[in-house]
């Protein structure tokens, strides 16, 4: 005997139906059994759901065609095939099971060649496609690891440039995630987040600082204050990044997280009150993304040791960040900062390089 692997519900209010199908049926396939429109749907969502669906057309209370309807709006039934049995075989009637999604439509009374041939196709023809789902995501999963390899890889060389960031592209990718979802619940910025998503952002982030590969050692290991002179070169990094990522982005035909993080490397040292570089672009003028990578990244400069300076105090960080509201950073962020800065202050702890560091977060 073959053996019954797939599922298939019959749905019909008439008992004698039920056991004709049943009967043709079961000797290929585990078969079970509706007498309405409820009792369908719920089965249809449970545990064990259906290969396949043969679904009659007039029923009581809730005919076929809204089973149909209500299987094809749920994500957790839309997928499974329904075929029409029914009285009804008109060609309106079919063209109508078939626009409600339906994928055969089989007319009453039935030959049982024809329902074991039908049913086996479009068994074979959902095996099928659900093989090629399953490639489909294998090979976004292969595309999304590819893109975060790329982007760790870059992110550390820019980190083997600056031997004191550690983990602070991390720890700013974390902190960007935060308070990029935070906006968006808030519902800031709406029209932005219509076009970028905050994964887009997230995995952008660590190359903000990716320009630097491109300032000379003598200036970007400087254990100093920077010169005038030295200061303006090391401003661009942010041009470098940008027209790094620009050329990297122009071999690709579609918009990728490149053009987010162009935006974050280019922007994120611009000032709310027009103060900034490389533009001195000012207030809603500069991106978003640059906006939030700017708190991100002043917060974490400041709770980080460097050879010029000690760790910071997590509280004296925060007071520093709020102070700069509407000069520095957007008042909004700034918000969001202070409401958040326990969550963010996790984030630094989790991260942290040195215990030196880990203790003045605890402050």
């Amino acid at each position: 005997m073959m053996k019954r692997t797939n599922r298939i519900l019959i749905v019909d209010d008439n008992h004698v139906n039920i056991l004709i199908l049943k009967q043709i049926l079961e000797q290929e396939h585990q078969v079970f059994a509706a007498v309405n429109g409820y009792e369908a749907l719920e089965l249809a969502s449970g545990p064990m759901k259906p290969d396949i669906i043969l679904l009659d057309v007039l029923m009581p209370e809730m005919d076929g065609y809204e089973v149909c309807r209500r299987l094809k709006e749920n994500d957790e039934t839309r997928d499974i095939p329904v075929l029409f049995v029914t009285t009804q075989g008109e060609e309106e009637d079919e063209a109508a099971g078939l626009a409600l999604g339906a994928v055969d439509y089989i007319v009453k009374p039935v030959r049982p060649s024809i329902v074991l041939a039908r049913v086996r196709n479009h068994l074979q023809l959902k095996t099928h496609q659900d093989q090629l789902e399953d490639l489909v995501r294998d090979r976004t999963r292969e595309l999304q690891l590819t893109q975060d390899v790329t982007i760790f890889s870059l992110a550390c060389l820019a980190e083997m440039r600056d031997n004191e960031l550690g983990g602070h592209f991390k720890r700013t990718q974390n902190y960007v995630r935060l308070l990029a979802s935070a906006a968006k619940a808030k519902g800031a910025y709406k029209e932005y987040w219509r076009q970028i998503s905050v994964s887009m952002l997230h995995k952008s982030a660590p190359l903000h600082d990716v320009g630097k590969v491109g300032v000379p050692d003598n200036i970007l290991l400087k254990p100093g204050k920077l010169t005038a002179e030295e200061f303006a070169i090391m401003k661009l990094h942010t041009v470098y990044g940008r027209d790094s990522l620009e050329r990297a982005e122009s071999l690709l035909q579609y918009k990728s997280f490149l053009s987010v993080a162009k935006e974050i490397a280019y922007s994120h040292h611009e000032r709310w009150d027009g103060r900034g570089y490389p533009e001195g672009l000012a207030g809603d003028a500069i991106p978003v993304s640059g906006r939030i990578m700017a708190v991100a990244d002043v917060y974490d400069a400041l709770i980080s040791k460097r050879v010029y300076k000690d760790p910071l105090p997590h509280s004296t960080a925060v007071q520093i960040v709020l102070e700069g509201s509407g000069n520095h950073f957007d008042p909004v962020l700034c918000e969001l900062f202070e409401r958040h800065q326990e969550e963010i202050r996790a984030i630094a702890i989790a991260d942290a390089d040195l215990e030196e560091e880990r203790e003045a977060l605890r402050r």
